[in-house]
């Protein structure tokens, strides 16, 4: 609940228009740009809405539940005096919230501990801190290869008819700490959803007990665009309390930013505003800026947020507005392929043009395994070289290829099935990945000191299969 100051509270019927989802009203005096709206129909019924532009006698206001059978003569407009704010508690996880943050699960309200600005408050740079330590997924394709870290901004970019949703939800579901005990919890934001769609996460987070880590925000695609504009702010905010109030180290899906660039180009193009690349609006990157900047680690606090946006691109176009500025502000790329996904890998992530910019800052003795950093770039290179000879053999044919070619062909594709390819409720430990890699790199080359080219013999001595006699990696392996 709003808590109104009566001083502040100025009631209007001077609507002048409806445009879409904006109301203009005219004849108004100190509004406050981002104050919050209440319009009441003839019938009585109340809807929300926020100032989108105030201008010296006029207002520009976006309802979050629509302006349809709005009457412009009768309806009334109340400014409360107050941004939007967000009633938060420990007690949010494992709740499911609209888009705006209203309870939609049928359980009991929440006692409020506190009401949050959902803007945020900026962070000093000079607060932050470098992000570091390792975030276990579950994947090997992303752990093993583009190992995510906390404080991290890493996007997965998609493509439409991509099984993106499914790899958001194994990530909420199987995400970890690892190496010591600590508070863990997911905040899982979705945007311009079926609900088909919503129904599954629910569904998968329920029937797996992940709910009871998951903070969930489902805004649906019948539902106003300009609701979307809000779903990631609410969530972020809920996310920054639990981080930095309750020492929560807080992974942040956000599924799908492309539905909302298209709420926020639907809601400039109604302001008539000038348009920028394909009809988005000029300031695009600032806006996607002011989300994806709220992820990082802060000084003296231990709680932490890490964020994975999801992108799903037009036409496969990683030249598009809107993964193109999101590839300026984040930390690499996750890239979804099509072409694994026909070959019926899952989950079909292309380490090749994918990217961690911070994970060798995650990994290693005492994080991940000593080896961790030498067997992801060995694994990168072969992998590299057998799909480069795949394009030769297609040429001059495999038979033309020397014997050592032909093993790095067989890699390739034993690499996409055994490595890359695993189970939706297959959930491996950081161990069991870097021993799949050890055990194909193996494979690759009887005499690993002279054709592993990125390991040092001194790793190989310590922690190829050849010597280490079936032994499993482990957490404590001794440092080399």
């Amino acid at each position: 609940m709003l808590d109104e100051k009566p001083s502040q509270i100025r009631t209007y019927q001077t609507i002048q228009s409806v445009s879409g989802p904006l109301v203009f009203v005219k004849n108004t005096k100190d509004i406050s740009y981002g104050e919050i709206v209440e319009v009441t129909t003839p019938t009585g019924e109340r809807r929300t809405g926020q100032v989108l532009e105030a201008a010296e006698d006029m207002v520009v206001v976006q309802i979050f539940e629509g302006t349809q059978g709005l009457d412009t003569n009768k309806a009334s407009v109340r400014f409360l005096g107050e941004t939007l704010k967000l009633d938060v508690s420990a007690d949010m996880i494992g709740r499911v919230f609209s888009g705006s943050g209203k309870i939609i699960d049928g359980g009991p309200s929440i006692f409020a501990e506190d009401r949050i600005d959902i803007i945020g408050a900026p962070i000093n740079p000079y607060a932050r801190e470098y992000p570091r330590e390792f975030i276990q997924t579950g994947i090997s394709s992303i752990d093993g290869l583009n190992t995510l870290i906390r404080g991290q901004k890493l996007p997965l970019f998609s493509g439409s008819g991509l099984p993106h949703n499914r790899v958001a939800a194994q990530i909420a579901r199987q995400a970890k700490v690892i190496g010591k005990e600590e508070e863990f919890a997911v905040v899982f934001a979705a945007m311009g959803i079926t609900a088909e769609e919503a129904r599954f996460f629910r569904t998968e987070f329920e029937k797996t007990g992940a709910l009871s880590k998951v903070v969930l925000f489902l805004n649906l695609a019948d539902q106003p665009a300009v609701e979307r504009l809000v779903t990631p702010r609410v969530a972020l905010t809920a996310a920054e309390y639990l981080a930095y109030e309750y020492d929560y180290h807080v992974l942040v899906i956000l599924t799908d930013m492309t539905l909302y660039c298209e709420a926020l180009r639907e809601i400039s193009a109604a302001r008539e505003e000038v348009p920028g690349r394909r009809g988005y609006p000029g300031y695009l990157y600032t806006d996607l800026a002011t989300i994806y900047e709220r992820a990082g680690r802060i000084q003296g606090r231990k709680g932490t947020i890490t964020q994975i946006p999801i992108l799903s691109m037009p036409a496969d176009d990683l030249t598009h507005p809107i993964p193109d500025l999101s590839g300026y502000i984040t930390e690499g790329q996750l890239i979804v392929d099509r072409n694994l996904h026909r070959k019926g890998i899952y989950p079909p992530i292309d380490p090749l043009p994918s990217l961690s910019r911070l994970m060798r800052e995650g990994i290693g003795f005492g994080m991940t395994h000593a080896s961790h950093k030498e067997v992801a770039d060995e694994l990168y290179r072969a992998y590299s070289e057998g799909r480069s000879l795949r394009e030769l053999a297609a040429v001059v044919g495999e038979e033309s290829l020397s014997p050592q070619d032909r093993k790095y062909l067989v890699f390739a594709d034993r690499f996409e099935h055994e490595f890359l390819n695993q189970g939706y409720y297959e959930d491996r430990s950081i161990f069991e990945t870097l021993d799949i890699g050890w055990n194909l790199l193996a494979d690759l080359s009887s005499e690993p000191e002279r054709d592993l080219k990125r390991i040092s013999p001194k790793m190989i001595k310590m922690y190829h299969p050849k010597y280490r006699k079936g032994k499993p990696l482990a957490f404590e392996d001794p440092k080399p």
